[in-house]
C-alpha cells in the first residue's frame, strides 16, 4: 500500500518485535517446562528466580506493545514524518530489545535504562503524530 511505503522500516521494526515476543514466549515456556512448574501456579516472585525474570519480560513486552501500535497508526494515518517515526520504532525496538536481554541477565540498572529508551521511543512516536495536527 502506498500510504505506507515510507513506513516500510516501522514495519519491519513491528515483524521484529512479533519476532522477539516469540522469542520471550518459548525461552520462558521452555524454563517453566525443564523447571517442573506447575502450568497456572504462581511462579515464586524473586529476582533470583530465572523463570520469575523470563515470565516478567514478556509480560512487560505485552504491556507496552499495544501503546506501540496504536502510536504507530496514529503516526502513520497522520502522515507523520516517515524519518522520524522510523528512527523512533527502532529506538523503541533496541530498548525492548536492551530490556529483555538485561532481565534475562539480572541486570536491574541497565534494564531500567532499557525500558527508558524504548519509552522515549513510544512518545516520539507519538509526537511525531500529535506534530502533524498543529
Amino acid at each position: 500500500m502506498e500510504l505506507f511505503e515510507q513506513y516500510q522500516i516501522s514495519i519491519l521494526v513491528i515483524g521484529l518485535s512479533g519476532l522477539m515476543f516469540l522469542v520471550q514466549l518459548l525461552v520462558a515456556d521452555v524454563v517453566s517446562i525443564k523447571k517442573g512448574q506447575i502450568p497456572g501456579t504462581i511462579v515464586e516472585q524473586s529476582h533470583d528466580n530465572f523463570l520469575f525474570r523470563s515470565s516478567r519480560a514478556i509480560a512487560n513486552s505485552n504491556e507496552t506493545v499495544g501503546i506501540f501500535i496504536l502510536f504507530l497508526m496514529f503516526a502513520f494515518l497522520s502522515s507523520s514524518n516517515s524519518s522520524w517515526v522510523n528512527i523512533s520504532a527502532m529506538v523503541y525496538f533496541v530498548g525492548r530489545l536492551g530490556h529483555m536481554v538485561f532481565y534475562y541477565a539480572n541486570l536491574k540498572v541497565l534494564r531500567s535504562v532499557a525500558f527508558g529508551v524504548a519509552l522515549i521511543g513510544l512518545v516520539s512516536i507519538f509526537l511525531s503524530g500529535l506534530v502533524r495536527w498543529f
